[in-house]
């Protein structure tokens, strides 16, 4: 099988693809005995992501897995017969990708973690914790689809919360390392990340920036909030890792893609970070203390 990934492959994997590993140890495969994996990773350069499609289909693997919205775009221009597993947080319908989520009609099937009204709500939980933000500063990457739907709904809610947002926008690591001194100038009252594969990356140096500034700030991964960010909402996205697995097995058993769901998450997670929200000295209201899953102390 093939795994299409826009990130560096490290040595040691990243959660996410540990958590496919285990699902596909769970269902009696292991990598280098019963199942090869052919990794292509961009690292970085989502211009190399056709080439990369291209030479697993010129291997004839069995399935493609595709992490992230631009490998499953690079796949799919690769392929309309090799069966395509992908995660990525896009809207495989709005985009093209499939007929429908309950039935995806294409060689393409998997799991979408884009969700509607998921920014609302992170703006909203913003506002709790936050009571006096009029102004948010919010980094997304124009370049990803799923995240100029995510910034459409950060707009709405804003509108709904009386809340004024600034635009930054990161098309690439250089964007991002410019765009944090402009951020410490303009002093928001807090940051809203959006995330994809690039900006997540750098959710640990977010966080830092934020905790030296003084700067509120929000991402959807629970690993932001366990880095020192203040607060974090949505999926965990290694539990949709680990069921790509079990679309893979059933693909692999002969299961036809074209006739499988598209599947979405059902488990979102709050996670507040208490010690970055005493350093910025907000008190955290119980009522949103008790709605969260996870509360590092």
């Amino acid at each position: 099988m093939g795994y299409l990934l826009l990130p560096p492959l490290a040595e040691k994997p990243s959660a996410e693809r540990q958590a496919f590993l285990d699902g596909l140890r769970e269902r009696g495969y292991e990598a280098g005995r019963n199942v090869i994996i052919d990794y292509r990773s961009a690292a970085w350069n989502a211009e190399l992501l056709p080439d990369l499609a291209a030479e697993l289909v010129a291997r004839k693997v069995d399935v493609i897995l595709s992490a992230g919205p631009q490998a499953t775009l690079a796949a799919r221009e690769a392929t309309k017969a090799i069966p395509i597993v992908m995660i990525a947080e896009i809207d495989p319908v709005e985009s093209g990708l499939v007929a429908s989520l309950s039935r995806s009609g294409t060689n393409i099937t998997g799991f979408s973690g884009s969700v509607p009204g998921l920014a609302g709500k992170r703006l909203e939980f913003l506002r709790e914790a936050v009571p006096r933000v009029t102004h948010v500063s919010v980094i997304w990457n124009p370049n990803n689809v799923a995240a100029t739907a995510e910034w459409k709904g950060t707009q709405a809610a804003a509108r709904t919360l009386k809340i004024s947002l600034d635009s930054v926008e990161v098309r690439s690591a250089e964007d991002f390392v410019a765009a944090l001194p402009r951020l410490a100038r303009r002093q928001p009252g807090a940051i809203v990340m959006i995330q994809d594969t690039l900006t997540y990356v750098y959710r640990v140096i977010l966080a830092e920036f934020a905790a030296k500034n003084r700067i509120p700030a929000m991402m959807a991964g629970h690993a932001f909030a366990e880095a020192g960010g203040l607060m974090s909402y949505g999926p965990k996205i290694s539990v949709l890792f680990r069921r790509a697995a079990h679309q893979v097995d059933r693909i692999l058993k002969g299961a036809k893609p074209a006739e499988l769901p598209i599947e979405q998450p059902t488990k979102f997670e709050l996670v507040i970070n208490m010690k970055t929200a005493k350093a910025l000295g907000l008190t955290i209201p119980q009522t949103l203390l008790q709605r969260a899953d996870q509360v590092i102390e």
